[in-house]
């Protein structure tokens, strides 16, 4: 015979998903972020593994100051106007070529750089589909 409360632990598996979702609201309008969701500018965090060897190559290359893959096009104005980046003045921005092997032509790879008039890099971002989502590089 089959008791009310018996139902084989769903209503411990539902309270178990109310109380998690629950708890994710709490946080989130406490502050509380993921890794995921990104540092101090909201922009998701790049994972291990997401960038490119050359784009390690292309940091170390803005760290000396060039040369550059594409002189012209590289350590130029990044405009931001797809506006997925945080906003800053029009001169904040800089972008980078991120080669892609095997390509005969600039690529859609970019590292995006942030940083004040003294030249200093503050923020590093690295989309590899032209601008259409970045993530931000933490410690490299």
């Amino acid at each position: 015979m089959k008791h009310m409360g018996d139902n084989g632990g769903l209503n411990n598996r539902y309270l178990g998903v109310l109380l998690i979702g629950l708890v994710g609201v709490s946080l989130g309008m406490f502050g509380v972020r993921s890794v995921a969701e990104g540092g101090p500018t909201g922009v998701p965090l790049c994972a291990p593994g997401d960038l490119p060897p050359q784009a390690y190559d292309t940091i170390d290359l803005v760290e000396k100051g060039g040369p550059f893959p594409e002189p012209g096009e590289d350590d130029t104005h990044f405009g931001n106007y797809e506006g997925l980046l945080p906003e800053e003045p029009s001169d904040y921005y800089r972008e980078y070529t991120v080669p892609t092997p095997g390509l005969g032509h600039r690529g859609e790879r970019r590292i995006v750089t942030g940083g004040g008039a003294d030249g200093e890099v503050d923020e590093w971002y690295f989309t590899a589909d032209h601008y259409e989502s970045f993530c931000e590089i933490p410690e490299h």
